[in-house]
């Protein structure tokens, strides 16, 4: 199968199945040139939601985030995603038959991400995003878990942005030790991009997580 259009619709039709699977509302804008393709609701609120086909390659899936067209004037423009356009990007591989949910924090400004299946052969751990920390049942109860949290302690913000969120990302963000661990490296990155982590150990602030200093 190598046709893009083929596999867009494939993975589509399979993220729709498997929300539905889950007891999501799965919606389809009517309109045509919208940079997500579904619109899921999770806890409560509407998420954009970008599908995506993933390819098996080495040990890990990748997945093509870049888009390109011709203008006229500007020659051919190559785009990515970012907060303003969608809140998640959802993946399937055809290859392992799987769905996967990701932030829109992961992806936002880059070309590709690669989930990892395998343990790299050179015993590298940090900076790597698991796909099994992604994988689509998972990643939708712990959302749905932060959006009660998040009402519960007066409305803060969840990791990923809904449709009324500010685009902005927080300058500190607190988060459990479970979660902090199953999603490392997405934290990692989110603290490289200038982010400040507060890890909590039973409710209680127990270390923190920044950008490393500039020299």
């Amino acid at each position: 199968m190598d046709d893009p259009n083929h596999k867009g619709n494939v993975a589509e039709l399979a993220i729709a199945t498997e929300a539905a699977r889950l007891g999501l509302s799965v919606l389809k804008p009517l309109t045509e040139h919208e940079r997500y393709d579904l619109v899921l609701g999770i806890g409560g609120r509407l998420y954009r939601v970008q599908c995506k086909w993933g390819k098996r390659s080495g040990g890990g899936i990748q997945v093509r985030l870049k888009s390109s067209y011709h203008s006229p004037t500007r020659g051919y423009v190559i785009t990515t995603y970012d907060k303003s356009e969608v809140d998640l990007v959802a993946v399937y591989c055809g290859d392992i038959d799987r769905c996967y949910l990701l932030p829109v924090e992961l992806i936002a400004g880059r070309n590709m991400v690669f989930l990892r299946l395998d343990r790299p052969r050179n015993n590298q751990r940090a900076a790597l995003n698991w796909a099994a920390a992604y994988e689509f049942p998972g990643a939708v109860a712990q959302l749905a878990e932060r959006l009660t949290g998040s009402q519960k302690a007066g409305g803060s913000n969840p990791p990923s942005s809904t449709l009324n969120a500010d685009a902005r990302a927080p300058a500190q963000e607190e988060v459990g030790a479970h979660l902090f661990r199953n999603h490392f490296g997405y934290y990692m990155e989110c603290a490289a991009a200038g982010n400040e982590i507060l890890i909590c150990r039973h409710g209680k602030p127990y270390a923190r997580l920044g950008p490393a200093a500039l020299k």
